[in-house]
Order: C-alpha cells, then sequence, then structure tokens
C-alpha cells in the first residue's frame, strides 16, 4: 500500500512540475501575442466554457434562430441522398453489427445505437453527399456536426425545440472562434479539426455540463481531433465528419463523468494553437463577448447545389456568362476562370469519372454550368458527369491571364469570362454563392432544395412535409422524441 502511495506522489509532483514549467513558459512572454492580463486569467478552454455555457435561447436574435432551422432542413436533406452512398452505409452497417444502449435514432433506418454512435453515423449521412452547409470564413461544415449531435442528444435527453437551436447557434460560434485562433493555419489537416469543437459546445450544452465539465471536454477535443486535408477527394472527407462527431459526443460525456486533463492544452508552449495554427493568437478576441455579430448569421453558407462550396461562386458566375453570352456550346472557344482561390485551375483538366470527382472539379462545374446556363441538383447526375458536350467544354476551361481587377470579400469568390470563336466576351463575377450568409438566405431556397433531396430518403411524402412544417416551427417542439419520431 504504502508502494501505490508513494508511485501517485511521484506522479502527482512530476504533473506539478511540467505545470510549473509550462506556466513559466508562458509568463517568459514566449507564445504568440498573449498580453499579461491573458497570462492571469482562466485556462483559454475554461474562458470560452464560461462564454458559452450561459448563453441561452433568450439571447438569441431571430435571424440565428432562422439559420439555425435552416442548417436543421438542409442536413437533413443533404442526409437523405447520403444515405444510400457506401461509405455512410458501410459505417451505418458497422454500428449497427456492434449495438449498444438503444439511445438515439439512425436517420431514416430506425435502428437506435447509443448517441455517439448514432451521432457519428447521422453526420456522414450529411457529409457523404456533398449537399450539406459551409461556414465561409472557414470552410467547415459546421452545421452537419451540430444537426447530428443536437438530434441525438436531444432525443436521449428529451430537450426541447430552443435547448436545440441554442446549441446549434452557439456551437457554430465555437467551432468558428477556434478557426479564427488558428489563424488560417491548419497545416494540411481538415475543417473537421475545428468543427469538433462546435459538436463539443453543443454536446456539453444539451447535457447541461459545468463550465468546468466543458472546459474539459473542449480540451479533450484539442488533443484527439484530426483529419488530413488531402482526403477532401475520397471517403475520407466523410469519415472526418463521422469522426468530429463521434470526438464531441465522446469528450462532453467523459467529461460529465469527471475525466479532467490539461487545462490549458489550448494555448500552452506545444499545445493546439501552436502545433496546428500558426503560434499568434489574441485571447482577448477569442473570449469576447457574444453577440451582436453571430457566426452563423454572417459566415454560415447552405448549398442550393451539390458539390464543393469554394466552386460554387464560379458555378453561378458560370451560369451568368453563358446566359449573357447566348451562343450553342460549340460556339465557345475559352472559358477563363479567375478569383483569390483559382490559381490551381489546369489548363486541358479531364473530365471527372463519378460524382466524387465531379463534386471537388472546378473544370466540371464551369463547363456544366455554362453548357446549361445554370447549376442545380442534376448536375452530379451521370448522365450530365459524362456529357460529351460538358467534356468537350471542360478542355476549354483555362486560368485567366489577365483576371479583371476585381475585389472580393471572400476567398471563395469567382469570375467567369467566356470568349467566343468570333472573340466575343462575356464576364460575370459572383463574390459570395447564393444561399450565403451575406447574401441573404432565403426559406423559398433551403424548401426547394428540401424537397428536391428528401424523396431518396424513402420516407412517405407526407412525412416529409411534416417534417418540414415542425422544423420551420422548432422552437414549438416541447421534447425532440416528437421530431426524430418522424425520421424514420
Amino acid at each position: 500500500m504504502a508502494k501505490c502511495n508513494t508511485t501517485a506522489l511521484r506522479h502527482r509532483d512530476l504533473k506539478t512540475t511540467r505545470r510549473t514549467v509550462l506556466k513559466s513558459v508562458l509568463a517568459a512572454g514566449t507564445f504568440g501575442v498573449m498580453t499579461s492580463r491573458a497570462q492571469e486569467a482562466a485556462p483559454l478552454a475554461l474562458a470560452l466554457a464560461r462564454l458559452f455555457a450561459r448563453t441561452t435561447f433568450a439571447d438569441l436574435p431571430p435571424l440565428a434562430i432562422k439559420h439555425a432551422k435552416i442548417i436543421l432542413a438542409s442536413t437533413l436533406a443533404s442526409a437523405a441522398p447520403g444515405s444510400v452512398i457506401g461509405s455512410a452505409r458501410i459505417v451505418r452497417d458497422l454500428a449497427k453489427e456492434q449495438g449498444g444502449q438503444p439511445e438515439s435514432t439512425i436517420w431514416y433506418d430506425g435502428a437506435k445505437l447509443p448517441i455517439a454512435q448514432a451521432a457519428r453515423v447521422n453526420a456522414m449521412l450529411s457529409d457523404a453527399a456533398a449537399s450539406d452547409d459551409s461556414d465561409l470564413r472557414n470552410v467547415a461544415h459546421t452545421g452537419t456536426s451540430l444537426t447530428a449531435i443536437g438530434l441525438a442528444i436531444g432525443e436521449r435527453t428529451g430537450a426541447s425545440g430552443p435547448d436545440v437551436l441554442s446549441a446549434i447557434v452557439t456551437g457554430y460560434e465555437a467551432a468558428g472562434r477556434m478557426g479564427e485562433a488558428l489563424n488560417n493555419g491548419r497545416s494540411g489537416l481538415h475543417a473537421s479539426i475545428i468543427v469538433a469543437f462546435g459538436g463539443t459546445v453543443a454536446a456539453a450544452k444539451l447535457l447541461k455540463l459545468t463550465p468546468e465539465q466543458m472546459a474539459n471536454a473542449i480540451a479533450m477535443t484539442s488533443t484527439t481531433m484530426g483529419g488530413l486535408l488531402i482526403g477532401t477527394d475520397s471517403w475520407a472527407r466523410e469519415y472526418h465528419a463521422g469522426n468530429a462527431a463521434l470526438c464531441a459526443v465522446n469528450a462532453a460525456q467523459a467529461a460529465a463523468r469527471g475525466y479532467t486533463v490539461n487545462p490549458d492544452l489550448l494555448e500552452a508552449k506545444g499545445g493546439f494553437l501552436e502545433v496546428f495554427g500558426k503560434g499568434k493568437w489574441d485571447a482577448q478576441h477569442v473570449t469576447r463577448a457574444l453577440g451582436p455579430d453571430w457566426d452563423i448569421v454572417k459566415y454560415m453558407a447552405v448549398k442550393l447545389v451539390p458539390g464543393a462550396h469554394a466552386l460554387h461562386s464560379s458555378a453561378e458566375a458560370a451560369a451568368n456568362a453563358s446566359k449573357k453570352a447566348n451562343v450553342p456550346p460549340d460556339e465557345i472557344a475559352k472559358i477563363l476562370v479567375s478569383g483569390p482561390s483559382k490559381t490551381s485551375v489546369q489548363y486541358g483538366s479531364k473530365p471527372p469519372q463519378d460524382m466524387i470527382e465531379a463534386i471537388h472539379s472546378l473544370a466540371y462545374f464551369v463547363a456544366s454550368a455554362v453548357a446549361d446556363r445554370d447549376f442545380n441538383w442534376s448536375n452530379v447526375t451521370p448522365e450530365k458527369i459524362h456529357s460529351p458536350v460538358v467534356a468537350r467544354l471542360i478542355g476549354l476551361v483555362e486560368p485567366d491571364p489577365a483576371p479583371p481587377n476585381v475585389h472580393y470579400d471572400w476567398n471563395w469568390g469567382g469570375t467567369v469570362t467566356i470568349v467566343t470563336k468570333s472573340g466575343a466576351r462575356f464576364t460575370s463575377t459572383v463574390d459570395a454563392p447564393k444561399g450565403s450568409g451575406p447574401r441573404g438566405i432565403e426559406w423559398s431556397d433551403v424548401d426547394a432544395k428540401y424537397h428536391a433531396l428528401m424523396p431518396d430518403s424513402k420516407l412517405p411524402a407526407k412525412r416529409i412535409d411534416e417534417i418540414l412544417k415542425m422544423i420551420h416551427d422548432f422552437e414549438q417542439v416541447k421534447q425532440l422524441p416528437q421530431f426524430t419520431r418522424l425520421l424514420h
């Protein structure tokens, strides 16, 4: 017994020494741009937790609430076609075989699994179809994870609609601030690494964790979540989404039971922000008061067409330019593309072979939009992907050698110029795509997306309409099982 006590004391002394060293490093001013006030303040995870934990539904402006409801509709719509994609099917089948406590519903399937597994599977359903939402600033599909986690935990705990909406808005803010703190770093990591923080905060709120418990969950997320950006063009993308949801729920549930970790895992020397970011961040800015500018209002963009959101502005610009040109596709000589993130366009790009390649191909987006003078959900069907007309136009897509002098507020903006065989030029620029916060998001567009995709869920048409009506009035939902029972 004495030997055990000695070992415990040695472990405690080692831990104390390590903490003392880290604190002295911070005090020496060698990390980031932390001020003396920040050094004396609470650890960053705890400061953020105190901020997010006290936010209630009553604190939220109407537009933030509207956008949270739009996320619900958009995510469930995206999950419908995702439910038949092989990646999501494989993980869903594995999760069902492994089983566990029947706590939360798998959408469009009916099986019930433990919260963490249900959240993981449902997040993958939405992400697999690449028809979910994005954060314009951080290029992250935050709403997918928040919806999957919010509905899974809400069903298990009997949370109300306002509880879930509050968790979604707050979680969106948490993910955005962590992405901002990384200062455009991420060193080849997928955006799921910041999405997970939003899910952790949402889960912690719905599980009613104390600020101290939420802080431990946030810190745990910082040391367990990953995902490589290079995997974006394969099934690894949705695997990242599933892991982000799984990590978030696991962290929140462990913290709820008293699991604790280093309180300064975010900001310490060798911590999350230094390892994965650029090592410079402003603690006061990251922990600034919430509102009136909520990330979910300012930066959220809902996909109103399929595929990578970074390509949507260019597709819209291409359709606009094609309408202006008003010539047959065989009269087009060149399609010139420019924009803040469009320098990687290659001459003579090869046509995509399948949906996965198509939804990440800028050349395909532009060529297909020029051919149809539009770009919508039908543009990722096999018929459109393998169109000979589109294949020819893809070969005409080039980086613009003399791009127009255009100011872009958003990194995803795009300009497309069509040059006809007669030498005429027709140009269009789209900065923020349709369905984004800067341009305003209309329920009519979201409803149209919902009705276009939800039939893939195989739910009865009447049920599909009932779900959407309840989403529109989600603040009236008393207990989540009223809603989740409709999803199978």
